[in-house]
């Protein structure tokens, strides 16, 4: 069976393409010019490439595959929100709300909010490649 987004839509805690635009427009606003917030949206769009070269894969490969894989994708997954939570902390201290944050939620509160991240991460690389054209 082929993935379709309305699949996609029907899971716990997703967010619509319009919900992550919505988020990342915020997040770009809020970083603006600023090199230091540039340089850590640079580290977050490295590590959700890599996370979503894990992601990508996983339905293709075997069960053996994936379990080979799994530490280095829960590892990359780590690294993605280590990255939103460093940028995040970083607007914040500069007197912006990041309230795109706080939309994705804390996976100490609900573990469905670490799929939620990892889904905005995939979504961030998702943008920027069709801008890289």
């Amino acid at each position: 069976m082929i993935a379709v987004y309305e699949n996609y839509r029907l899971m716990p805690m997703s967010l619509a393409l319009e919900e992550m635009a919505a988020l990342h427009r915020e997040m770009a606003e809020e970083i603006g010019s600023d090199e230091d917030a540039l340089e850590l949206y640079g580290d977050l769009l490295a590590a959700a490439v890599k996370y979503l070269d894990s992601r990508a894969h996983w339905p293709l490969w075997s069960r053996e595959k994936k379990l080979e894989n799994d530490a280095a994708r829960t590892s990359r997954h780590n690294m993605v929100i280590l990255s939103f939570n460093q940028l995040a902390r970083y607007l914040k201290m500069q007197g912006k709300a990041a309230g795109w944050r706080d939309v994705l939620g804390e996976e100490a509160e609900n573990s469905g909010y670490r799929k939620r991240l990892g889904d905005f991460a995939c979504y961030l690389v998702f943008a920027e490649s069709l801008n890289a054209r």
